[in-house]
């Protein structure tokens, strides 16, 4: 097998295995063949067969996306940006996410935008919670990336008919056979011919899934050695909910059902018992998530385009909960989403040392990595899988580069990301996705929204146009 060395980069961001932490090291060489890292140090000796010089360079791992729906969100744009329910505390789950939605047609050009977008911001591991979808597995591969296919299942469909209450529609049924469905995608996956394909069970919802569903489909992820993730502690609405069917908080009651350990995933993981939205007579949810290793995915773009936030990301990692980043919405970049989870943590804080740089590129790293069960992702060390990401440290955007992760992060984005590399092969170039037209995507997304705004008034509960409900920024002459 050819192998490839990366000489001399300015910087790399390279694991310390002893330290068990991320360090900075200049004058790297990383070497890497059949898809493997063999070499991250200084002076490598060994015969190459293609040398890239890291001259103005920084490398580093490529980022985990633990909770990303890229076959649905892309098409939101433009509609979901200033909605929220104000009956339903400003969530914009039960009345909204129903009826803006992309059709069969539409799918895959909204999963090669959001996977793009992902590449270009250095993701090079993501999980896709998605409905299943015909083509679903060919698609993934074809993008190049390494994707933890998560289908999700449920056994409620929630609606509201009042913007006020939210009602659910149950079929236990159909849950079942949904979730023995998402069990043989896993299985497809993982037999896939990329190699890159892997699989997570899925309950959707806390609040869709009977008891029975939760509890056999986490069973089986654990006889599998699979993560297992469910939303949960997302909305006041569904902590109402649960806390009126079952007397526990949502994670309080996952963890009276046995559910929570070092291979659960939270997705968001807002509302606790101590949240000042959601007060509860226990102030023990904190403490669970620690104890049992739980990971929380924390995805704050969605949640602030509606006044809602976590209480606080640097507060979850002092307290011992493993904290992973996702994209839960557009845009699908994880730099942007980064910057913005540690502004959010500093501002809820009123404290700018409550959350590190340090913590905030583990989250996005090894933290994620470690929810999805992998040890080889998310690191620069031997034996560990060729995703990188390499950056422009004379990008103006980067300078002064002083500390390069945080110029990166706080200042540069994606504007400073030169090439993306998953299992050793290059698949972002000088800013262009080599492995699917995004720009061919993105039009087709464009023309494909006009048929999902026509709908909208049949699948509206008070039957109301688009416009209505996402009114343009400005009057259109």
């Amino acid at each position: 097998m050819a192998t490839t060395l990366i000489r001399n980069a300015d910087v790399a961001i390279v694991w310390d295995a002893a330290a068990q932490q991320h360090t900075y090291l200049a004058g790297a060489d990383i070497a890497f063949e059949d898809g493997r890292l063999t070499f991250v140090g200084r002076d490598h000796a060994g015969p190459v067969d293609e040398v890239i010089s890291g001259s103005g360079l920084l490398v580093m791992p490529g980022l985990v996306n633990i909770h990303s729906h890229p076959s649905s969100e892309p098409m939101n744009k433009g509609f979901t940006d200033e909605v929220g329910t104000p009956g339903l505390y400003n969530s914009s789950l039960y009345e909204y996410l129903p009826i803006f939605r992309a059709d069969a047609e539409a799918v895959p050009s909204c999963v090669r935008v959001a996977l793009s977008e992902l590449l270009l911001s250095g993701v090079t591991t993501v999980a896709d919670l998605s409905m299943a979808h015909p083509g679903w597995l060919d698609l993934l591969g074809e993008s190049g990336m390494r994707v933890c296919i998560a289908p999700m299942f449920r056994s409620a469909r929630w609606y509201t008919r009042n913007g006020h209450v939210v009602e659910y529609e149950w079929d236990a049924a159909a849950g079942e056979k949904a979730f023995a469905e998402a069990l043989s995608l896993v299985e497809r996956a993982e037999q896939h011919e990329s190699g890159r394909l892997f699989g997570m069970v899925v309950p959707a919802q806390i609040d869709t899934c009977t008891p029975e569903l939760l509890r056999d489909s986490h069973e089986e992820a654990r006889r599998r050695g699979l993560s297992w993730q469910i939303h949960a502690a997302q909305s006041v609405s569904e902590f109402h909910e649960i806390t009126r069917r079952h007397g526990f908080t949502p994670i309080g009651w996952l963890h009276e059902q046995g559910l929570l350990d070092r291979r659960s995933i939270i997705g968001h993981g807002i509302f606790l018992d101590d949240h000042p939205s959601t007060p509860w007579h226990t102030r023990r949810d904190l403490d669970i998530l620690a104890e049992t290793g739980t990971t929380v995915a924390h995805c704050p773009t969605v949640f602030a385009r509606r006044g809602i936030t976590l209480k606080h990301l640097g507060r979850y990692r002092r307290h011992g909960v493993n904290m992973g980043l996702g994209t839960d919405t557009y845009p699908h970049n994880m730099l942007d989403e980064m910057r913005l989870a540690a502004y959010l943590a500093r501002t809820q804080a009123t404290d700018p040392r409550s959350l590190t740089t340090t913590e905030l590129f583990e989250a996005a790293t090894v933290g994620g990595a470690r929810a999805l069960g992998r040890d080889d992702i998310g690191r620069l060390a031997p034996g560990c899988r060729a995703d990188l990401v390499l950056v422009d440290v004379t990008h103006p955007m980067m300078r002064p580069a002083r500390d390069p992760l945080r110029s990166l992060i706080y200042a540069a984005g994606d504007r400073a990301v030169r090439a993306v590399y998953v299992d050793g092969r290059q698949v972002v170039q000088e800013g262009e996705v080599l492995t699917m037209d995004y720009p061919a995507a993105a039009a087709h997304l464009h023309e494909a929204q006009r048929r999902v705004e026509a709908r909208v008034p049949d699948l509206d509960w008070a039957h109301r146009p688009a416009e209505a409900i996402a009114p343009f920024t400005f009057r259109w002459n």
